[in-house]
């Protein structure tokens, strides 16, 4: 989601893939605001900002609760990604990649992850 408030050279992709509301975990809302105090300043810090505000009230929110937990420990275990990885994955589940819903992720090693459980990732290649 970084790539929609930070110019990187897959940021017009990643305004395409994300163009529609999107679900993710409870722990995006941390992910996204530290790396964006970590590569922004000033007024382009508090723009930033807001419009991840404004995306997020839009945005499906997959809670950490200990049911997901578990199932992100078992998808950790099966996969070996890191554990914030691994909430993505376990909420990617919930919100319905088994059923077809694409994970959007410009992260390789999350994309393989997720390929290797059968699902459909866009973004990575």
């Amino acid at each position: 989601m970084v790539k929609l408030y930070v110019e990187e050279p897959d940021s017009p992709h990643a305004s395409e893939l994300l163009a529609d509301p999107w679900a993710t975990a409870r722990h995006t809302f941390v992910e996204v605001r530290r790396t964006l105090a970590l590569l922004l300043v000033g007024d382009e810090l508090a723009d930033a900002r807001e419009r991840f505000a404004d995306d997020w009230d839009r945005t499906l929110v997959v809670e950490l609760d200990a049911s997901l937990c578990e199932r992100a420990a078992a998808l950790a275990e099966r996969t070996g990604v890191r554990t914030l990885d691994a909430l993505h994955l376990a909420a990617a589940r919930e919100a319905g990649a088994e059923e077809g819903l694409p994970l959007v992720t410009f992260d390789r090693r999350l994309a393989g992850a997720a390929r290797s459980l059968g699902w459909t990732v866009l973004g990575a290649e």
